[in-house]
């Protein structure tokens, strides 16, 4: 009996000892996943947008979030990593990016919010004008689909060339129908375009890519798309996160923080024009 007894002790204590290092495991299980839960990701361009992140992160620091923010330089690793929910969210496309992204790689993104649209510039450093256009003049594009299309409609818009009726955003240099001045259309990477100043007559080029070259559209730009036109609409850079996570408390949060008072005059009062807050 006296062993039995012993036994007995023995195994309640382990019990009970073993219940309470299950409580004390959960309880920080708990602890953990509340942190986890004030902890955004977010995977950017460089600028502007991890700069008007920077700003958001500000905002969102009152209400008790961090805001951790990637920079990437090309367009499809952040797009990839939301999918895979290494990251939370991303910042750097336009909606016709996306869909075209989705379609093309079986992806579930969505948009939850339009933060601000960059008008395309043409730039150079060789032509003060585009009346200066001589024949045979090479022009640098963006490569990607609906960057290419953007870019090409904005030479329609200076009448250097004519689309094929209906090209729209799916646009090519194979859907040129009229090409006056004989332009070569070179068709770069958008990361590669900056560079492409020192060999090209003209470049079209995205507003994140001109900004850290140094290039104001406002300033710098012979010619660019008009700030109240379609376009701003169609091509606003969107804050994207993987479909079924657009009404958690904290992708909710970061939306009302990029789309606060503060980062809107950050925005107007830094950019001066070159990227224009659509909210």
């Amino acid at each position: 009996m006296k062993i039995k007894k012993i036994v007995s002790v023995a195994l309640v204590a382990a019990l009970s000892v073993g219940l309470l290092a299950g409580c004390g495991g959960n309880k920080k299980a708990e602890q953990n996943a509340d942190t986890e839960d004030k902890v955004i990701t977010v995977a950017a361009s460089p600028s502007p947008h991890a700069e008007i992140l920077a700003v958001a992160g500000e905002v969102l620091a009152e209400e008790g979030y961090e805001l951790k923010v990637t920079e990437f330089t090309d367009y499809v690793q952040p797009n990839l990593v939301v999918e895979n929910d290494e990251f939370d969210a991303n910042y750097f496309q336009h909606q016709p990016y996306l869909t075209d992204f989705n379609e093309e790689n079986g992806t579930h993104l969505v948009s939850v919010a339009a933060i601000h649209y960059e008008p395309f510039g043409i730039y150079s450093t060789k032509h003060a004008s585009l009346d200066e256009i001589a024949d045979g003049a090479v022009i640098a594009v963006p490569n990607d689909t609906t960057n290419e299309a953007r870019a090409l409609q904005l030479l329609q818009a200076q009448g250097i060339i004519t689309l094929k009726e209906g090209a729209g955003l799916t646009a090519t240099k194979e859907d040129i129908v009229e090409n006056p001045y004989n332009v070569v259309i070179q068709e770069i990477e958008a990361a590669g375009l900056p560079a492409t100043l020192d060999s090209a007559d003209f470049s079209v080029i995205n507003g994140n890519y001109a900004i850290p070259a140094g290039l104001n559209v406002a300033k710098d730009a012979l010619a660019c798309e008009d700030a109240a036109s379609e376009a701003a609409q169609t091509f606003a850079n969107i804050l994207v996160v993987k479909e079924g996570n657009e009404d958690s408390e904290k992708i909710q949060a970061l939306v009302n923080a990029m789309q606060s008072d503060k980062v809107k005059s950050f925005i107007e009062d830094t950019y001066e024009g070159a990227v224009v807050p659509i909210f």
